[in-house]
């Protein structure tokens, strides 16, 4: 009978990084920078709506729940301000605040997402 013994290790090319789960998991975790589009950079500079990175990333947390939910365009309402989003694309369309939201009706929206 022939003795067996443990495997080798198996040796990695150059270059190859070691990769953890933990790594990968966190990549998917952190949600994807949000990107606006030149008409949602229009609209903010308009409508002198200035966002703050924490505010950036609660926006890009909200589309990413929305996208687990099947969502593609969404409605992103946090404090006075309304933002149209691109799920797919991972875009801010467009961004409207204060005055503006009086009477403002939303069209062309699968899902809206309320951000605390």
């Amino acid at each position: 009978m022939a003795k067996t013994s443990p495997q080798a290790a198996q040796q990695k090319p150059d270059g190859a990084k070691d990769v953890s789960f933990a790594d990968i998991l966190q990549q998917k975790l952190v949600p994807q920078t949000v990107k606006f589009s030149a008409h949602a950079l229009q609209r903010l500079q308009e409508r002198e709506i200035e966002l703050k990175p924490h505010e950036v990333e609660k926006l890009a947390e909200a589309m990413q729940k929305a996208g687990q939910k099947g969502a593609r365009s969404t409605l992103l309402l946090y404090q006075d301000m309304a933002f149209i989003a691109s799920v797919k694309n991972n875009t801010i369309i467009t961004a409207v605040n204060g005055e503006n939201l009086k009477d403002h009706v939303f069209t062309n929206i699968d899902s809206a997402v309320l951000i605390k």
